[in-house]
């Protein structure tokens, strides 16, 4: 059973529109039990293989409970607080680095969801490895 996506407006503070709000979802999946996923929508293309496009990032639900209060990470996903309530978290990938700005508030309405859902310290009860193997494994 997955927790219903907390959808929430991000910003780019680094970007040329640094005020343009997107939407982007917060997702908690129990049978990951420690990850969260944040995903936005992605433009529609006309592959017929795809028909809800969407860019996905996943990391520790650990990692951005902790980059609420203080930095925190040192790959991939780096979270730390922002100013005026925001939680900034920085993505880098094999072109670049985003970071983009979250309402702390929707961040940790989020976490607290997942939280309650499996709470902390009894993720490897919720753990399917073979389903986890499995997942991996699939062809596209």
């Amino acid at each position: 059973m997955q927790m219903p996506a907390h959808p929430m407006p991000v910003t780019f503070p680094d970007s040329p529109l640094p005020d343009v709000p997107v939407v982007a979802e917060l997702r908690f999946d129990p049978s990951l039990p420690y990850a969260a996923c944040l995903a936005f929508p992605s433009a529609r293309c006309d592959c017929p293989a795809v028909d809800d496009a969407r860019l996905c990032w996943y990391f520790s639900r650990e990692l951005l409970n902790e980059g609420r209060h203080a930095p925190a990470g040192s790959g991939d996903v780096r979270v730390r607080p922002g100013p005026d309530g925001e939680v900034l978290i920085t993505l880098r990938g094999p072109t670049g680095k985003a970071v983009l700005s979250a309402p702390e508030e929707d961040v940790t309405a989020f976490l607290s969801d997942a939280f309650t859902l499996v709470p902390a310290g009894s993720e490897s009860e919720y753990l399917d490895v073979d389903a986890a193997l499995a997942r991996l494994l699939a062809d596209d």
